[in-house]
């Protein structure tokens, strides 16, 4: 009976596994519905964000900020990759890992440099393991992503857009379509397209007062609508996160299920086997007799 106590072991063993595999699901689903609310109400600040600036730049077109004039000839551009800080959630990583690999080399064949910025430890480790350049990261945001946190790192892209030293800054992230599908998006987010800052048709045209002065205000508000749009990347990111896992957990519960429908099969003929075994050595000895 060697063979059934190391099939017993193994069906111990997947059981065991399974238990891990539900609770982290279970947890999964739980943190994905708040993920989902948090990344649902950070879409109305954005909005409303772009809409002021919307106007506010309609209100005094002589004056064109920094972030929607086109930069050339640095041969500098800036990346932004948004992943994860835990693994476990299938192939969400790795999907947007590849676009952006993709990305890299698509600059590099257009004579660019890309500097890298990583929101996320899986990002951070895969940008130094090809050897990107990584001007600075973040990681450990936790299940609640703060903003001050994401500030410092993101400043480095747009003062240096700013000043005039990147082409483009892109932003790659896994954008959250429902619970069974997430898309890696590679977007551009500096310099800003017009389409982005238009205001709706249906707004009324405010005459506004500034304080100090128009192009402080709209510049201003241009960077607030840039760091929410890349909250809302990481929002969306974590509600992908949390969707992959549970389905990752789910598919490996059942087939740690069918595995161990497979393994007590398996011990039930083994034992099965044994006791046919025995009871024909039982009967021959009787025969001899």
């Amino acid at each position: 009976m060697a063979a059934g106590k190391e099939i017993r072991g193994k069906i111990k063993s997947v059981e065991n596994t399974k238990k891990i595999t539900k609770a982290m699901e279970m947890v999964a689903a739980s943190k994905m519905r708040k993920a989902q609310d948090r990344m649902r109400a950070a879409r109305p600040y954005a909005d409303k964000v772009r809409n002021i600036t919307a106007n506010l730049a309609q209100a005094n077109p002589e004056y064109k900020p920094a972030f929607l004039q086109k930069n050339t000839g640095t041969g500098q551009v800036g990346v932004i990759v948004v992943t994860t800080d835990k693994g476990l959630c299938g192939g969400l990583n790795t999907n947007i890992l590849r676009a952006t690999t993709a990305k890299l080399k698509e600059l590099e064949a257009q004579g660019l440099k890309a500097q890298a910025v990583a929101i996320g430890n899986k990002g951070f480790g895969f940008l130094n393991r090809i050897g990107a350049k990584v001007v600075t990261h973040v990681t450990q945001l936790g299940d609640k992503p703060h903003l001050d946190r994401l500030i410092g790192p993101v400043k480095v892209l747009l003062d240096q857009y700013a000043e005039g030293k990147l082409d483009a800054v892109y932003l790659c992230y896994t954008r959250f379509i429902n619970t069974m599908k997430q898309e890696p998006v590679i977007e551009q987010l500096l310099p800003l397209a017009a389409d982005k800052l238009q205001a709706d048709k249906d707004a009324h045209a405010w005459d506004y007062l500034y304080e100090p002065d128009a192009p402080t205000v709209i510049d201003e508000l241009l960077t607030r609508y840039i760091e929410a749009i890349v909250y809302q990347a990481v929002a969306e990111n974590m509600a992908s996160e949390q969707s992959a896992r549970m389905v990752a957990m789910k598919a490996a519960t059942d087939n740690a299920g069918n595995l161990i429908n497979e393994l007590k099969l398996e011990y039930n003929k083994t034992r099965q086997a044994a006791i046919t075994k025995e009871l024909s050595e039982i009967v021959s000895g009787a025969a001899a007799v």
